[in-house]
């Protein structure tokens, strides 16, 4: 890619952060574009769909995920303490931009989903940090990452759209551990 190119795409995804941030993911391509400076063939040569603009916004975030799991699993206290402390990571992950908890929540286990690789490196992190609960016998058999991440995004897309404070997600948090734990 030219680099004139290479900066215009760079910008286009660094001004779609803000937009997304501030008006959540169906806000006006043409606001982004016009606010990158570029025209609107430049934004769709770069971003056919409007997933493929999201996907690259959120290309960075996926980095901390793994680490956000381990600090979680690393958490002083019993099981229920880690689980709570994965479930706030997660709730964080996924509420950077308004209106993600949704667009993720809602895409969780669909194979042809835009942004599956995103999906399946949340529902990874929530498999380690539950196969190592499941390994202490902390929680029910039954539980898997697929219905958590489901759970714990549905938690989150009300807070997001509710505009709820950290101590009501906290305790709606607490509600879904106490019923995955033994």
């Amino acid at each position: 890619m030219r680099a004139d190119a290479q900066r215009n795409r760079d910008r286009i995804v660094e001004v779609a952060r803000d937009v997304f941030r501030e008006q959540g993911y169906d806000a006006s391509l043409d606001l982004v574009a016009k606010r990158a400076g570029v025209g609107a063939g430049t934004l769709y040569r770069h971003f056919p769909r409007r997933d493929d603009l999201v996907d690259a916004v959120l290309a960075p975030w996926m980095e901390t995920v793994d680490a956000a799991a381990e600090k979680a699993l690393l958490h002083e206290g019993d099981a229920r303490d880690r689980l709570l402390a994965w479930f706030d990571e997660y709730v964080r992950l996924i509420s950077a931009h308004k209106g993600t908890p949704a667009k993720i929540t809602c895409n969780m286990g669909d194979p042809d989903s835009p942004i599956r690789s995103k999906c399946e490196v949340l529902r990874s992190a929530s498999e380690k940090v539950l196969d190592r609960l499941h390994a202490e016998d902390a929680l029910r058999a039954d539980v898997d990452a697929l219905q958590v991440a489901r759970l714990v995004g549905g938690v989150a897309t009300v807070a997001d759209d509710g505009g709820l404070d950290e101590t009501s997600v906290r305790a709606m948090l607490a509600v879904v551990a106490d019923g995955l734990l033994r």
